[in-house]
């Protein structure tokens, strides 16, 4: 979306007039000329050294007069190809190094969270703690549950919590992550859980973005106010 943004704001700057630096910015198409070009150049500035401001500068002012560009349509399609590839690579290389790192925090968090006096480890790995205990009848998979959650990173950072929708949330309990829905079945009306889920159990090394970085531990709390009978 960014890449085609950019593209667009491209083609517009070429065909609006350009203002100086120094000159007041009066009228409605001067301003967003320079809105846009500053976006743009910031954008630009911000991918690293490859887009050199005097030649992009160039090629506007080539492409806005009409002059016969210094490069063939084959060889901009070329180059810009070869960029592309480049951006990917280094996109590919930023998440390998962010899997690896959240996955070693994550063990870590795990491991120093299992020795908390009360926390229980599953036979998958999830680990919770009894906040409050509950009565009547466990959930089952089948179950539609009304719960209250809070949802933290291990560095606190809350991602999603029922209290931002204004109202609990309600859900089938096989139909949430796996580390939710096996949680779920160890909870009656009333009870209140804090989970810590592995990431395989959450949203695995995909994550959910911008909120859930990749190979993240999650922390829950968990409240589970009743279970829906049909």
């Amino acid at each position: 979306m960014k890449k085609y943004f950019v593209s667009a704001v491209l083609g517009f700057c070429l065909v609006v007039p350009a203002v100086s630096q120094s000159a007041e910015l009066s009228t409605f198409e001067e301003k967003l000329s320079y809105s846009m070009g500053f976006e743009v150049g910031t954008y630009f500035k911000s991918t690293g050294d490859e887009i050199q401001k005097e030649p992009l500068v160039n090629g506007i002012e080539a492409a806005y007069s009409g002059d016969k560009p210094l490069l063939s349509a084959e060889e901009m399609a070329a180059v810009k190809k070869e960029y592309a590839l480049k951006i990917q690579e280094k996109q590919i290389a930023f998440l390998t190094e962010l899997k690896a790192k959240n996955h070693a925090a994550g063990v870590a968090f795990l491991e120093d969270n299992k020795k908390i006096t009360g926390v229980t480890v599953t036979e998958s790995g999830l680990q919770y703690e009894v906040l409050t205990e509950g009565v009547g009848d466990i959930a089952k998979a089948e179950d539609t549950v009304k719960v209250e959650y809070t949802g933290t990173l291990i560095d606190g950072n809350e991602f999603d919590s029922s209290a931002r929708h204004g109202e609990a949330a309600i859900f089938k309990v096989g139909q949430v992550i796996k580390g939710w829905s096996e949680a779920l079945q160890l909870m009656n009306p009333g009870a209140k859980l804090r989970l810590v889920i592995p990431a395989e159990l959450a949203y695995g090394e995909q994550g959910v973005q911008p909120m859930i970085p990749p190979n993240s531990v999650l922390v829950f709390e968990v409240e589970l106010k009743e279970i829906i009978k049909k």
